[in-house]
């Protein structure tokens, strides 16, 4: 199912469902199984802390209590896998579930907008991805047949905030497709959006044993799942330092055998040649740079323009800005809304303050006062080499280059470690056959944005 930002009657229906959440408080936190009828569920030490709105701090959503050691040991003496339950059965499960988020919509909307900050374009994205997950999977686990469909046991899954309905979703659908029980430990920024999605798979007839859910923080839940032998295997989604901190965790405590899959961060560059076409790479370089103000794993960081046509896109690019809209993402008009939390926000603008102290701001955005929002803008370097870390918000890097550098320019992008995307606009076919055999990305996406990756066909 999908919806037309572009049609009144969408608009009005879209309006209509999530109207009751507008003001609406969710209390949650744990969702735990007992692990029998004679073993009280532990109490849970953890103190509720309030959820407030990244674009409205006045706007208290709800409020959220994490889990504490007890609580996720509770978890595991309760957690089971269900293969032995039909695949079939199973299936039918997930695409229930699926069939019941989009009929919920209005409550995921409203979660997606007021604990992650997202504009109506993100979450009808994000909800259409993950349906797409479920359905998939549920797909994926009548075609193929054991013993690649078998299943390990118990999967930790531990998902980001950027994304927290799709991946947390696409993680946890997969583990239980094949057969495994699931404990999901959500970002502590959006666990209301997680404990709404879990809910909802619990309605369509995942057993609670087999799926559980954990929010709180890394240091608690996620130590512990990721150093208890009796976890099979591990999804990740974050950092790369994080990623290495579970590696080595697993390394020590868990089965030799149990995997990690683990999805990090990288710097992802666009190269823009002279034979591009101004307009639409003008277009994809905004939607690939601001879009969810900027806070995509496959984000453009890096943009590098043929010197020869780069003042064109420039001043084309910096027109485009300006008529970016910088507002509550509640709004139908919104085009970027508010980073996830004012902790994200201080560490992007100290970056910016630091190149706008050295003359590299070629253009900035006005932002709103209140809230987390950070203005896109537009950072003058010297190359890839320049950046030290990914800034994960709406800020976006450029330099030029002659032609003739244009090899060195990917060797350059290579040399930065392995990036998610790359975007290559361009009209000489030998050109990209060149490019695209030498980088070291995961996507690589011509002449088109390079966000928005479609379940079954791009990796992330």
């Amino acid at each position: 199912k999908g919806w037309d930002l572009h049609s009144t009657k969408d608009l009005a229906e879209i309006e209509t469902a999530r109207a009751p959440f507008k003001d609406h408080q969710w209390h949650v936190g744990p969702l735990v199984a007992s692990p029998d009828k004679t073993k009280n569920k532990p109490s849970n030490t953890s103190t509720p802390k309030d959820v407030t709105n990244p674009a409205n701090p006045t706007d208290i959503i709800g409020t959220s209590t994490g889990s504490d050691l007890a609580t996720v040991e509770y978890a595991l003496s309760a957690a089971g896998d269900w293969s032995a339950t039909p695949v079939a059965q199973r299936s039918a499960i997930l695409r229930k579930a699926a069939d019941l988020y989009e009929s919920n919509f209005g409550e995921l909307f409203a979660a997606l907008t007021r604990e992650a900050g997202k504009g109506q374009l993100d979450v009808i994205s994000e909800l259409r991805e993950a349906v797409d997950f479920l359905r998939f999977y549920a797909a994926e686990a009548e075609r193929l047949a054991a013993p690649a469909s078998q299943a390990r046991g118990l999967i930790a899954c531990i998902s980001p905030w950027n994304f927290p309905l799709a991946i947390f979703t696409g993680q946890l659908s997969a583990a239980l497709a094949a057969g495994n029980g699931v404990l999901a430990k959500p970002a502590e920024q959006t666990s209301i959006t997680a404990n709404v999605a879990i809910k909802l798979l619990h309605e369509a007839g995942v057993p609670k044993t087999v799926l559980q859910l954990l929010p709180g923080a890394g240091s608690v839940v996620g130590s512990k799942l990721s150093a208890d032998s009796r976890i099979n295997g591990l999804c990740f989604t974050g950092s790369t330092a994080t990623a290495q901190i579970i590696n080595k965790s697993m390394a020590q405590h868990l089965d030799p055998h149990a995997p990690l899959i683990a999805e990090t961060g990288g710097l992802n560059a666009m190269i823009v040649d002279s034979t591009a076409l101004p307009e639409q790479a003008v277009g994809d370089i905004v939607n690939s740079a601001f879009q969810s103000a900027g806070q995509r794993c496959s984000a453009l960081r890096m943009l590098y323009l043929q010197e020869d046509t780069a003042e064109i896109i420039l001043n084309m690019l910096y027109g485009a800005m300006d008529e970016l809209v910088i507002a509550d993402p509640w709004n139908f008009d919104t085009d970027i809304g508010p980073v996830i939390d004012h902790e994200s926000k201080n560490k992007i603008m100290s970056h910016i303050e630091i190149a706008q102290s050295e003359g590299r701001v070629l253009k900035s955005l006005a932002m709103p006062e209140a809230g987390s929002f950070v203005p896109p803008t537009v950072i003058k370097v010297g190359g890839i080499a320049d950046l030290a870390e990914e800034i994960f918000g709406p800020v976006l890097h450029v330099t030029t280059f002659a032609a003739e550098d244009i090899d060195s320019v990917v060797g350059d992008i290579n040399a930065k470690g392995y990036g998610l995307t790359f975007g290559l606009h361009t009209r000489i076919d030998d050109r990209v056959e060149s490019i695209t055999t030498r980088l070291k990305v995961g996507n690589v996406y011509i002449n088109r944005n390079q966000i928005g990756a479609v379940v079954g066909s791009q990796s992330f």
